[in-house]
């Protein structure tokens, strides 16, 4: 687990005028009687790349990253509400991102409601949705707290694909055990958290039944479409939804390479998943899930393919006897000699 400041942001090409972080001052938009929040209408470069990516965009394996507690939570103690979403849940390319946000009930009703857009991120355009996550990470909306852990295409793949298959770490499971990871991780902090908001992964009754027993102390509330429900749940919905798409951009080889959505039903995806695989290794790990058939059936199409049989399955076919295995005239092809063959 990993906390990080602003001072870290860098520039990146795929963000023009990104400087370092710089701490905005309060909009002023926002009047003493609460005012309201001015929509921006075309998307402005990030002052700073989100803290959530930093943690993230150069590692192959998944990343957790948690915000500051907000000092007047820490300072008083008093009792929180928590959402809990995600991002990224069918795309084929790039990570899962599970958000989570945390708030008085009070700050909640008085503050993100009357004065912020904050709604399910999907349901937002670009622009809202950055603008609001950074006023966030820059201290504008300074008493809302969160974190996330960002689920790397490789570790996603690596868990659905274990084998033998009855081993294998299904999605789901992943995505409950990041979600229960992230809840310790604020409790840990010296947070007082008393009600759990969860944008349902499976059926709600059976997942709020597991997260009830594993934090008896604790209510919950898990519900399909949670994320347009509640608001705690609405804001981690965008500090998700962000921290991806943020990531997906920097995925990119060149500023102009179309990436697509990353849904497999997105043909500009498709065809970049075409134009891009290799003969060996298909595609970078850290970009594509090969656990998703998509990919199953792209790399099974390829015709410039490099064909590998494995040594377990060399072994498991019987097709030699054992003794006829180690003479040196039928050694076999594996990827432990393979940049040794003559």
């Amino acid at each position: 687990m990993y906390i990080l400041t602003t001072e870290k942001a860098s520039s990146s090409p795929n963000f023009p005028g990104l400087t370092k972080a710089i701490k905005r001052k309060r909009s002023t938009t926002m009047s003493a009687n609460c005012g309201s929040y001015r929509t921006p209408k075309s998307p402005e470069p990030l002052a700073e790349l989100p803290p959530t990516v930093l943690e993230a965009k150069d590692s192959l394996h998944s990343r957790t990253f948690y915000s500051e507690v907000p000092q007047q939570i820490r300072d008083s103690g008093c009792a929180v509400i928590l959402g809990v979403d995600e991002a990224g849940r069918g795309p084929v390319l790039g990570p899962m991102v599970y958000g989570i946000s945390y708030c008085t009930r009070e700050y909640q009703d008085e503050v993100l409601k009357k004065r912020y857009a904050f709604d399910d991120s999907k349901k937002l355009t670009d622009p809202v949705r950055r603008d609001l996550f950074q006023r966030m990470y820059t201290g504008e909306i300074d008493q809302v707290g969160y974190a996330t852990t960002c689920i790397s295409a490789c570790d996603i793949s690596s868990g659905m694909l274990r084998f033998p298959p009855e081993k294998n770490y299904n999605l789901n499971e992943q995505a409950h055990d990041v979600t229960i990871a992230l809840i310790r991780g604020v409790l840990e902090r010296g947070v007082a958290v008393e009600h759990v908001y969860v944008d349902t992964v499976g059926p709600p009754a059976t997942y709020q039944r597991k997260l009830e027993g594993l934090f008896p102390s604790i209510k919950f509330t898990v519900a399909k479409k949670a994320d347009s429900l509640f608001c705690v749940v609405s804001v981690a919905s965008v500090v998700a939804k962000v921290t991806r798409d943020v990531l997906i951009e920097l995925l990119r080889a060149r500023p102009d390479e179309v990436l697509g959505s990353g849904y497999p039903s997105d043909a500009k995806t498709t065809a970049w998943l075409r134009s891009n695989r290799t003969a060996l290794f298909g595609w970078p790990l850290q970009t594509v899930r090969f656990s998703w058939q998509t990919s199953q059936t792209l790399l099974d199409r390829n015709p410039d393919a490099v064909p590998i049989e494995w040594e377990d399955d060399y072994i498991g076919k019987g097709s030699q006897s054992m003794a006829a295995m180690f003479q040196p005239a039928e050694k076999a092809v594996t990827l432990d000699n393979w940049y040794s063959v003559e």
